[in-house]
């Protein structure tokens, strides 16, 4: 009897410790989501355009190459309102990201909406990009 009771507990220690493990790994996946907060400066008079290329192509295509929309916003002070455009892009990666961009740059469809879309002048004047990992107790991960 005594060599059962052995057995069970090493049994359920060995459990433990693999779920631990599966759950630490899982985890580790869950953590290395990347998001990416970017910041554009529209060119003067070029809000509205910059949001319709956002609203008609580039959302679609950020999917298309497996970039997560997370949202969009402009800020609410009247001053920048017309300025910036600020958007979170997720990926689930640092490499899924670089592969991601670089696949979005060379969609032909996304070269074409680019030239359209600044027909009259470029959009964006200045892009800003931060790479974010959520921390241990942020809701969003």
């Amino acid at each position: 009897m005594r060599a059962f009771w052995v057995t069970l507990v090493g049994l359920v220690g060995v459990a433990v410790v693999s779920y631990a493990a599966g759950v630490e790994q899982g985890e580790k996946k869950a953590n290395a989501r990347v998001f990416e907060l970017r910041t554009y400066t529209a060119a003067p008079g070029k809000m509205a355009a910059l949001n319709a290329r956002f609203r008609d192509h580039t959302c679609k295509l950020f999917e298309k190459h497996g970039m997560t929309n997370i949202g969009y916003w402009n800020p609410a002070d009247p001053k920048e309102t017309d300025k910036k455009l600020i958007y979170i892009v997720a990926f689930p990666s640092q490499e899924a990201a670089d592969n991601s961009w670089k696949s979005f740059g060379a969609d032909p469809e996304w070269k074409a909406a680019r030239a359209a879309s600044e027909k009259d002048g470029k959009l964006v004047e200045k892009v800003e990009r931060v790479f974010l990992h959520p921390t241990d107790y942020s809701p969003l991960k």
